[in-house]
């Protein structure tokens, strides 16, 4: 059973920074592509980035890409999401997510495309 538990959510000012773990527990981590995706209220959730099981890959929605950097430490078993200078619009639920299944240089970019979800980590950028 694959568990994924994020954590590193809160309340930054606009223009600061903040990084969200994503520990991944169960299976094999190597074989994960991973991903993070982001949901605010009334919205659908959202893909904001993406890294290859080898790790040499990345894919960013557009809408993050030069401010958020996405890596994975296999010693660890975790993956990371660094978000800088963040935006009132970045406020959202952030969910970290893994799947099986794909080549190691690919970066699964579509919500249906994942398999195991995290519990979502709150993060709040205030104006």
């Amino acid at each position: 059973q694959v568990q994924l538990a994020e954590s590193g959510g809160g309340l930054v000012q606009a223009g600061g920074s903040l990084r969200l773990s994503c520990a991944v527990s169960g299976g094999t981590f190597n074989s994960y592509p991973m991903g993070w995706f982001r949901q605010a209220p009334g919205k659908e959730r959202e893909f904001v980035a993406a890294i290859s099981r080898s790790g040499a890959v990345t894919s960013y929605a557009d809408s993050v890409k030069g401010r958020f950097t996405i890596s994975r430490d296999s010693a660890k078993n975790t993956v990371y999401l660094q978000m800088n200078s963040l935006k009132p619009e970045d406020t959202a639920v952030y969910y970290c997510a893994a799947t099986l299944g794909y080549t190691y240089s690919y970066t699964p970019d579509q919500k249906d495309q994942y398999r195991y979800w995290g519990q979502g980590a709150q993060v709040t950028v205030s104006s």
